[in-house]
């Protein structure tokens, strides 16, 4: 399997535009880690060694003169768990790769790189593993400059929703469903994963519901899948 700086570009041309909307709600994260009392430095550290943005919104909520360390641990374990299955998804490429190569591009791996990557892979062709270094590289560098800016210069923002900036999140995802879908095959495990994780969030704690639906999808497509290569067998 190749992985080469041809990858590398190829990835990062093809996600400058998510990068954008990345930007829009980084800007959001670095205004609110400002009114919660986070430094500059503090913020731009959080980015650029946690890179998860679902938690770092769910830490800045929890931030506070005291910490309840345990909480913001056990509240974003629970929102980061699904990186598991994004990385299995991707296991039957970065099995090919060297070490150094496929956990040196997993640092970046975020939902946007993610579903970048998968829906590249699966168009076929010459598979680079470099494609998700390319991508993650460019969503982390327009997240790490947004929070920078949002946390310097944006001040006063209040709430973003007010802003229409609480929809970034929803927008950038629905876009990439779309590159992701195959075909009719995927209704049942998109919808299966969708009414499980409204039904978790109604009835569990905190964010569960995001591990709840992604492995109830994961299990219908897995199912799905056995069911027919075995007819085809």
């Amino acid at each position: 399997m190749r992985f080469d700086r041809a990858g590398l570009l190829e990835g990062a041309r093809e996600s400058w535009p998510v990068a954008l909307g990345v930007f829009t709600y980084g800007l959001v994260f670095g205004a609110l880690a400002r009114q919660a009392g986070l430094g500059t430095a503090g913020a731009l550290c959080m980015s650029g060694f946690v890179f998860a943005g679902a938690s770092q919104f769910v830490a800045l909520d929890l931030w506070g003169p005291n910490l309840p360390f345990a909480g913001i641990f056990i509240t974003t374990l629970a929102v980061n768990l699904r990186h598991v299955l994004m990385g299995a998804a991707l296991g039957p490429w970065f099995s090919r790769l060297t070490p150094l190569q496929a956990y040196g591009s997993l640092f970046f791996l975020c939902d946007e790189s993610w579903a970048l990557t998968l829906a590249r892979y699966a168009r076929g062709g010459v598979v680079n593993g470099a494609y998700l270094l390319g991508s993650g590289l460019t969503v982390y560098a327009a997240w790490l400059a947004a929070t920078l800016l949002g946390r310097v210069a944006v001040a006063g923002l209040g709430d973003p929703a007010h802003y229409g900036l609480d929809f970034a999140f929803t927008a950038v995802f629905l876009a990439l469903l779309t590159g992701l879908r195959r075909g009719r095959g995927d209704i049942l495990p998109w919808g299966l994963a969708a009414l499980v994780s409204v039904l978790a969030a109604k009835a569990l704690p905190g964010k569960w519901y995001i591990l709840a639906g992604a492995l109830a999808g994961s299990l219908a497509a897995a199912l799905m899948w056995r069911d027919g290569d075995r007819s085809s067998g």
